[in-house]
């Protein structure tokens, strides 16, 4: 019983300091073009979870605008925003981590959804009740989505 205090107590304090490495919604630090140069979980991406969130249609669901060659296995790919073939060749890491997260910042006529934000919205909604949502609502993707669509989008050099 007393080896597993330590290990319960261990795991308690990892998940204490991966906590506070999180950045919140409104303290994202873009800088003038859109980027942010800071990781907004603290960990690092995860490139399978990030491939579920692209093509999941209850989270980010990228593909819906996106057209990606290699997730051609998912059905449906939009055309509304650009190919993202070769991303990860175009923009850096704090490029597409800024994109994700806001991309009006970098795109100001942007129609893409800002997936890390809780304010600032022109008509939020409250679920699907058809009422009116009040702010801060939280953000479409969490601060390690977001980190793992940036680690999956990172792959895509061709």
């Amino acid at each position: 019983m007393k080896r597993i205090i330590p290990t319960i107590t261990g795991l308690a304090l990892a998940a204490t300091i991966a906590t506070a490495q999180e950045v919140a919604p409104l303290d994202v630090a873009f800088d003038e073009y859109g980027a942010v140069a800071v990781s907004l979980s603290g960990v690092a991406g995860n490139v399978d979870n990030g491939i579920v969130i692209m093509t999941d249609r209850g989270k980010g669901n990228c593909i819906a605008c996106h057209q990606v060659t290699a997730l051609d296995e998912f059905p449906f790919h939009g055309e509304v925003g650009p190919s993202l073939d070769g991303v990860g060749s175009r923009w850096t890491e704090a490029d597409l981590r800024g994109i994700v997260a806001n991309a009006k910042n970098t795109f100001p006529e942007s129609v893409m959804p800002s997936f890390y934000k809780g304010t600032g919205y022109i008509r939020p909604g409250d679920a699907f009740t058809g009422k009116a949502g009040t702010e801060p609502l939280p953000p479409l993707l969490t601060a390690q989505e977001i980190e793992d669509v940036v680690a999956y989008l990172l792959t895509l050099t061709e």
